[in-house]
């Protein structure tokens, strides 16, 4: 699903966010990525999904080459992942509904199969009851679940999230991962950058760790 070869990210003046990072992940696999603040996870993240682009190196994602793949197929690839960001990146003046369909109306997706597919992911996340309140009205928790419900409903190969669980309190975390664990059993690869080691450990699935963007464990 992801392979990265001799990837490297620099920034200019000495700042090398990612130094010869090499890794395999394989369809259907629930991995963590971790590290301290500033190891390289976010830039990593955001190389998958064409955010940035590498310096030098090699980047596939669901066989697509992201290292070499033209603007005007970018969106080709973001169709095929799901992204959860830690600050939810919710429009306020759109309801939970909206919030997630809209990912649905720029692609082209008819009305009718947008209301559906809409409402059964925000059933399966427990939102049902919530499809006509705005971000505001919610907690934190609730956020997410809207932004992880965004982030399902294009059935996506691929599901990467991003310090998802670091504004939100133990329980509503291990509630988190536990959703990240039956959206995987589905079906979905799962990469998770987090430096949450209890979460980490308590899941007990694969580990990856950078440290001044090198990848020290695969």
């Amino acid at each position: 699903m992801v392979e990265l070869y001799h990837v490297n990210k620099d920034y200019g003046r000495g700042n090398h966010a990612l130094v010869d990072v090499n890794m395999a992940i394989e369809k259907g696999d629930f991995v963590f990525l971790t590290g301290a603040s500033g190891a390289g996870k976010t830039t990593l993240l955001r190389l998958l999904f064409r955010e940035e682009i590498a310096t030098s190196g090699k980047i596939l994602v669901d066989g697509m080459n992201v290292s070499t793949l033209s603007a005007f197929r970018v969106p080709t690839l973001r169709r095929r992942l799901g992204i959860v960001f830690q600050d939810f990146k919710l429009l306020s003046r759109r309801t939970v509904f909206e919030n997630v369909a809209m990912v649905m109306e720029v692609t082209g997706v008819p009305r009718r199969q947008q209301r559906v597919k809409t409402y059964t992911v925000l059933e399966m996340l427990g939102l049902n009851h919530r499809v006509r309140s705005y971000p505001l009205e919610l907690s934190g928790g609730e956020q997410q679940r809207v932004a992880i419900a965004r982030a399902l409903v294009n059935e996506p190969a691929l599901l990467l999230a991003d310090e998802p669980t670091g504004n939100l309190d133990p329980n509503l975390s291990w509630d988190i991962m536990t959703l990240f664990k039956t959206i995987n059993i589905r079906g979905t690869t799962v990469l998770v950058a987090t430096h949450d080691k209890d979460l980490i450990t308590r899941m007990g699935k694969k580990v990856l760790t950078l440290d001044c963007g090198r990848l020290i464990t695969h």
